[in-house]
């Protein structure tokens, strides 16, 4: 089995950190894993994306053109990637950064306003997260205790205090059924 994964949005949404979340996941569950970051210059504000591949077999190239799963946080990337996912595939949107829809009848698309979700339970800059947990939940890519496991390998120890906000907003996502 391998999820091939694409996680887009703006600089500073924390688009890396929870593709890295991901991928820490699939090792601690003693999958093959690949975590490819790919940002403009900008970082901050400009668009950011990255591919990670979790396999029971060895990954061949870190390169995803056809996601089964797709995460976006932004309209630009929503605009630029939902064409490419494949059918059958699962798509993550934070409705409330993203305006469009898609009227694509051969993926299940879930629509959550992640962005406020964080802002409305004190858990700012955590949409991405909260996204995380729904794809957690909707895929079964992996358990809770694998995702706190990964969070806490993500979270640098300066921030280890967070490890608890964190899975909170993983379980906001989890929760979500609008």
């Amino acid at each position: 089995m391998t999820n091939e994964i694409i996680l887009a949005g703006f600089g500073g949404q924390g688009i890396l950190f929870a593709g890295k979340a991901l991928a820490y996941g699939g090792l601690i569950d003693n999958k093959e894993v690949s975590w490819l970051p790919s940002y403009g210059p900008e970082m901050r504000g400009g668009t950011c994306n990255c591919s990670i591949c979790i396999s029971d077999e060895p990954v061949g190239s870190p390169l995803v053109n056809e996601p089964d799963i797709l995460v976006v946080m932004n309209t630009p990337s929503f605009e630029k990637f939902i064409g490419t996912v494949k059918a059958g595939g699962k798509v993550f949107v934070d409705s409330t950064m993203v305006d469009v829809t898609t009227d694509r009848k051969d993926v299940d698309v879930y629509y959550l306003p992640a962005t406020q979700m964080a802002t409305d339970n004190d858990l700012g800059g955590m949409a991405n997260i909260i996204l995380l947990g729904k794809l957690i939940k909707e895929t079964g890519i992996f358990d809770l205790d694998t995702t706190e496991k990964a969070m806490g390998k993500c979270i640098p120890p300066k921030k280890a205090n967070l490890l608890g906000a964190n899975m909170t907003a993983v379980k906001l996502g989890m929760e979500y059924n609008g």
